[in-house]
């Protein structure tokens, strides 16, 4: 009998996605144990490699010699069982690695920081005092069937309240989350807390601080340093319960006896992992729940459609509050007498006067800087740069437009359709719009936020605030008015779910007003504006599921793209042909040339072939990576050139 472990090496080959078997030398024997991070010999790169060790086997010797294990990287386990298999669930619903997800989740070792952290002491069990959970009860109250819906380990979808935690730099929802939260540590669980980027997540810290023992508290995002981040790791390790506050990757945080997961805005794009295999943090947390039975809650000001389809399947259930909250929400400037054409109706200027009396006022636009788009001043043709044909813009007032793409500034620049030199500002930016309501408002403190003045936080003194969506600073109190402007042009871009993205946009900052103060939304009718105004974005996500179910779009269905070279492309879809008979006739769209010599086609299919799909597709990746290893036998094996992807967040047509 030998000593066998049995390891998935760290490596981003589709072929290598799977265990390998070596033998441990005496000299390693009772070291190894499943977990551990370990190096190993790789014959077909001809060096040394890291892996993780999956399990410890006892077994005859093979016909073939095995490998002897390298050595030991590091005496800790840092990868749980649990954590193994539901990477492997992930990857296998997405065609992708379980190694690609790991490497999201596991931070590098850190030594310093390791051995710092098995020289100290283990971290004692959170203590709540009675305050605590006395709070917890008394804001979970407000939604009568929320703490028995935790209890029970339920997937269920809650509307948050839209307005700000009292005089708290926070709003309401941060503070349920962290109600949420503070019952469950009370209970002995932890805590998964997934939220977009690092303002959701600075609130829901801020809300949790007087409640839970800040040794408690763990943050789990990328703006750490890998000390910080690998300590912080290990601390999810022990058997002490804690909360994760972190971003989309902290969905797959191997906490112990986890009670409850909680995704906040789950229509956010940032919750869409970029990086391969691309799972959805929805998703893996779908897949979470399903596996270790804890509780799942989708909260939000808006229901994105994706969490509504499994609503309407009985698979997540709807806990309702027993007073529903909403914004005063005014639809401006879509009459005629109410200054219909205008940016800032009559209505909406004389509350925006009315609020300054009081106290700050928001001002959303769409696009940052000072004139976002240009034209001929002539002929109304966009201004586009000379050498690479990119989008021109101002950055102030009479300045020589600057190319989006190149950055070549062109002071010259002639209109190639009229021959025009005069150019025209076709678009007002977060720049602009302050220089011409600091004029309309003398005397008022003017502040902007965007990606390149971001401001977090304000005081409840007198300000306009103009802000692009998402760049909202939080007030105390509120916000004593707020203006959505540019509502229009957002619901021009061409994508599939823009009108969810704008009721999104819109409700969060509706949701930064105080109790009573007015939202005007500027020029915007159709159902999008009647969702915002009588607060029902649940029905208005039902109604863009019927609209695409004729279609045959997402979510009703899943989509898939497959990416390569045409040869390739061919071969998997004919292969997928085989492998699912199933696949409707008008499944596949193209393939179609994208770039050089690369083509793309779109797999459209029903959630009940889902598996088959993903194992069809992840077996053309595995077969065409093998293909152009043997292609190039004694040169450098090329990377693998089929690309496939499964639920695509935002489709391409």
């Amino acid at each position: 009998m030998i000593t066998v472990a049995r390891v998935l090496v760290d490596s981003p080959l589709p072929q290598l996605d799977r265990p390998f078997d070596y033998a441990v030398p005496e000299a390693l024997r009772g070291e190894v144990a499943p977990g551990m991070r370990v190096k190993v010999p790789l014959r077909t790169a001809g060096r040394v490699v890291e892996g993780f060790v999956l399990e410890v086997v006892e077994m005859e010797p093979p016909d073939r010699p095995l490998s002897d294990l390298d050595s030991v990287v590091s005496p800790v386990v840092v990868l749980p069982d649990s954590l193994f298999r539901l990477a492997r669930r992930v990857a296998d619903r997405a065609a992708g690695s379980a190694g690609d997800v790991l490497r999201l989740v596991i931070p590098k070792r850190m030594v310093r920081a390791e051995k710092v952290w098995l020289a100290a002491s283990a971290p004692p069990a959170p203590e709540i005092v009675a305050e605590s959970v006395a709070w917890a009860n008394g804001v979970l109250s407000a939604f009568p069937t929320l703490s028995e819906a935790l209890e029970a380990g339920d997937r269920i979808v809650v509307d948050a309240p839209p307005r700000p935690a009292g005089t708290h730099p926070w709003g309401a929802w941060a503070e349920l989350l962290a109600a949420m939260a503070t019952e469950r540590l009370a209970a002995g669980r932890s805590v998964v807390l997934v939220l977009p980027d690092h303002r959701d997540q600075g609130q829901v810290l801020a809300a949790l601080a007087d409640r839970v023992p800040a040794e408690a508290v763990v943050r789990d995002d990328a703006r750490r340093s890998g000390p910080e981040r690998y300590a912080g790791y290990l601390r999810l390790l022990h058997a002490s319960p804690c909360i994760v506050v972190g971003n989309r990757s902290t969905v797959y945080a191997p906490a112990h006896h986890v009670g409850l997961v909680v995704i906040w805005d789950d229509g956010d794009p940032l919750l869409a992992e970029p990086l391969t295999p691309g799972v959805h943090a929805r998703d893996a947390a779908l897949v979470r729940q399903e596996q270790e039975g804890s509780a799942l809650v989708f909260a939000g000001h808006t229901r994105s459609t994706d969490v509504e389809r499994l609503v309407q399947l009985g698979w997540v259930k709807e806990v309702p509050a027993s007073r529903r909250e909403s914004p005063r929400v005014v639809l401006s400037g879509t009459q005629e007498a109410d200054g219909r054409g205008q940016r800032v109706p009559s209505a909406a200027f004389a509350a925006a006067r009315e609020a300054l009396q009081h106290g700050p006022v928001l001002v959303q636009v769409s696009r940052p800087g000072y004139a976002p788009v240009l034209v001929c001043a002539e002929c109304r043709t966009p201004a586009r740069c000379t050498h690479c044909s990119g989008p021109l813009h101002a950055r102030r007032p009479g300045a020589a437009p600057d190319c989006g793409w190149c950055g070549r500034s062109l002071p010259a620049w002639t209109c190639g359709n009229c021959g025009s030199t005069r150019l025209r500002m076709a678009s007002s930016g977060s720049e602009r719009t302050a220089d011409e309501l600091g004029r309309a408002f003398p005397n008022t403190r003017v502040i902007v936020s965007d990606g390149a003045h971001p401001v977090v936080e304000l005081d409840s003194r007198p300000a306009l605030v103009i802000a692009t969506r998402g760049a909202e600073p939080i007030v105390p109190g509120g916000y004593h008015a707020v203006l959505l402007l540019d509502g229009d042009k957002m619901l021009l871009a061409e994508q599939l779910r823009i009108g969810e993205a704008c009721l999104r946009w819109w409700s969060n900052a509706a949701a930064l007003a105080a109790p009573g103060a007015p939202v005007h939304l500027v020029g915007v009718t159709g159902p999008v504006s009647r969702a915002l105004a009588t607060w029902t974005s649940a029905a208005y996500a039902r109604g863009e599921l019927a609209a695409r179910a004729p279609l045959q779009m997402p979510p009703v269905v899943r989509v898939a793209t497959v990416e390569g070279p045409g040869g390739s492309v061919t071969a998997a879809l004919a292969r997928l042909r085989d492998d699912v008979p199933r696949l409707a006739g008008s499944a596949i769209l193209g393939p179609v040339p994208v770039a050089d010599d690369a083509v793309r086609a779109l797999v459209r299919f029903e959630y009940a072939v889902g598996t088959d799909v993903a194992q069809s597709l992840r077996a053309s990746v595995i077969a065409d990576a093998l293909r152009g290893r043997r292609a190039g036998k004694g040169r450098p094996a090329p990377r693998a050139t089929l690309r496939v992807r499964l639920d695509v967040p935002e489709l391409d047509l």
